[in-house]
């Protein structure tokens, strides 16, 4: 059984962070949850597609489906489920819904912290809107993978989520931090206060979890010149850069990256971002 996470000051390794985290309960989206048991009273009409739809634009369920799938996947030799619709394929609807019964919130959890649950809303907004032009990216270049290429966008900052859920106050300081001085790189700032970088944890974690190789490779940045990690890389940057409006600094250098991604004019990757968005 998952327990219940709450830490106030940094841990000594990557290694337990990892521990931490992998062990401790994942909350959802409340409208998730509330979806959940509205198809679970009428779940002889539920398909795999309608299901994984709905899961799909909340990141955190997302990974809580992926890594099971991938726990029941090593006892069956089967091949990776990538998405959450083949995911829920392997696992049929009715041990879906026996597996996953009535979900916590992030809003239970996080109720009495207003802050906290406005940075946490913040990233997975931007999650989902980097999973949406991700998907535009994937769709525009004919990608095959345009589906795991989405879940790569949408799960890019999920160590970020899950920090806010299991450790507010530390991500609340990392927050300030960036507040104080915009020009502090968000790696600085989280090796300052946790003593590890997000994307290690996050990448360790897909690994613990044994999420697929796809997957945990399209979300890695360790090869830029890849298309499939560079549709996620530029999602994620333009979601980030536009999350406030589209006068940001770093729009322009975006644009002219995406547009030499899709091929495209900057006038002409301009006006299919606004319809993406």
């Amino acid at each position: 059984m998952s327990a219940r996470l709450r830490l106030t000051s940094p841990l000594s390794s990557l290694d337990a962070w990892v521990n931490a985290f992998a062990g401790a309960e994942i909350p959802v989206l409340a409208e998730t949850a509330e979806s959940l048991e509205h198809m679970r009273a009428t779940e002889d009409d539920v398909d795999a597609h309608g299901l994984g739809e709905m899961i799909a634009s909340d990141p955190l369920m997302t990974l809580k489906v992926l890594a099971h799938a991938s726990e029941l996947r090593r006892g069956r030799l089967m091949a990776d489920t990538e998405t959450v619709t083949a995911a829920i394929v392997l696992m049929g609807i009715t041990p879906f819904f026996r597996d996953f019964g009535p979900q916590p919130t992030l809003e239970s959890v996080l109720g009495d912290n207003d802050e906290a649950l406005l940075g946490l809303s913040r990233v997975m907004q931007r999650a989902e809107r980097a999973s949406r032009f991700a998907l535009g990216f994937a769709a525009h270049r004919a990608d095959p993978d345009a589906a795991i290429i989405h879940s790569a966008a949408l799960l890019h900052d999920f160590a970020e989520m899950l920090l806010w859920v299991h450790a507010p106050e530390l991500a609340l300081k990392i927050a300030a931090l960036q507040e104080a001085d915009r020009h502090l790189r968000s790696t600085v700032a989280q090796r300052q206060v946790l003593g590890i970088e997000l994307a290690d944890l996050e990448q360790a974690l897909m690994r613990r979890w044994r999420l697929p190789d796809l997957l945990t490779r399209i979300t890695s940045e360790k090869d830029a010149r890849d298309p499939q990690i560079r549709c996620v890389q530029l999602a994620v940057r333009l979601a980030r850069h536009t999350a406030r409006g589209w006068d940001d600094a770093g729009v322009p250098d975006d644009l002219h990256d995406i547009a030499e991604l899709l091929n495209l004019s900057e006038a002409h990757a301009l006006k299919l971002l606004h319809d993406f968005d």
